[in-house]
């Protein structure tokens, strides 16, 4: 899951001496010709200079320019510091202020930032905890979207009409009565974190025997899964592929997946500044959630468009923003 929600915190520890030690390089303007629709009217952040920072996955990249056409529409300038490498980069840019703003994932910051090791069930409490917390840090967490990109298990249609299995609950009664029918294609890092396989077999007492998991990277899991070469691979709950590959995804009827919920992280200092960051961007993080994900990120990862095209495209498409 490199890059992505969740990082292993013995990768986030190296990364962030690294990061300690050298300072991030500047961005470059973006210049999208926008003006105010239901997002930024009376210009509220007219005379504002704010750098957004993302990481470098489509998802990211996307929600990036998301926040950053907000805040073009609403008067701002801003510093395109998108595409930072890895998840520590774009959150220690924050937090020094070495960049203003960016979506951030709730559990990322509970598990991987804050060092936590069991995530809270309830999505609103794990928001909650991370805001608490990262107050200390200099870190405000504006309020958070439905968007939720965690973990899960799918499988094609072919493998679902013969298994019917909708709920990992039942993906684990599979693995018992037929053990040979539950095999998975999983990434290296989900192998072996504890809330990734290892958690889930426990959680859900599943039987898979070694010889069943089948490591690679992760977009070979979609294609292999979409064949059918695995019945059931890791997938994550906001990735376009799962609706051009038409994958049926498996509920996590235990929850016990942490919740990856996507919210703006803002520099406190910044906030302070620029109140109005909040509510030009409360709208639209309202707006999103794992339909408006998938679909978004189909169109960059299936269909190869640009990420800030993608972006701006739904900006307008809602209202938030108009062209110039």
């Amino acid at each position: 899951m490199s890059g992505r929600p969740g990082v292993r915190l013995t990768l986030a520890a190296v990364l962030l001496a690294v990061v300690s030690g050298c300072g991030l390089t500047s961005g470059s303007p973006m210049v999208d010709d926008v003006e105010p629709g239901t997002v930024g009217r009376g210009k509220p952040l007219e005379g504002a200079t704010l750098t957004v920072t993302s990481k470098e996955f489509t998802e990211q990249l996307i929600l990036g320019a998301i926040m950053g056409i907000a805040f073009q529409a609403a008067g701002a300038e801003v510093v395109d510091r998108t595409g930072i490498q890895g998840s520590v980069g774009s959150r220690e840019a924050v937090v020094k202020g070495e960049a203003d703003a960016g979506f951030e994932y709730t559990g990322t910051a509970w598990i991987t930032y804050q060092g936590n090791s069991r995530p809270i069930p309830d999505p609103r409490e794990q928001w909650l905890a991370v805001r608490d917390a990262d107050l200390k840090n200099g870190v405000t967490w504006l309020e958070p979207s439905e968007l939720n990109n965690t973990y899960a298990l799918a499988m094609n249609q072919a493998n679902y009409e013969r298994y019917r299995t909708r709920t990992l609950s039942e993906v684990a009664e599979l693995s018992k009565s037929d053990p040979g029918a539950v095999t998975l294609c999983v990434e290296g890092e989900f192998a072996n974190r504890e809330d990734g396989l290892p958690g889930m077999r426990k959680a859900y007492g599943m039987d898979i025997p070694a010889g069943n998991v089948t490591q690679m990277d992760t977009g070979i899991i979609y294609t292999q899964t979409a064949k059918g070469a695995c019945t059931y691979g890791e997938v994550f709950t906001t990735d376009g592929r799962i609706r051009s590959m038409n994958l049926v995804v498996m509920e996590d009827d235990r929850k016990f997946f942490p919740n990856y919920n996507a919210a703006p992280t803002v520099h406190s200092e910044t906030l302070k500044k620029w109140p109005a960051i909040a509510e030009v961007l409360a709208p639209v993080t309202e707006k999103l959630d794992n339909d408006v994900a998938q679909t978004l990120n189909a169109r960059v990862d299936v269909d190869g468009e640009d990420p800030h095209q993608v972006a701006l495209d739904w900006m307008v498409a809602e209202g938030f923003v108009k062209e110039g």
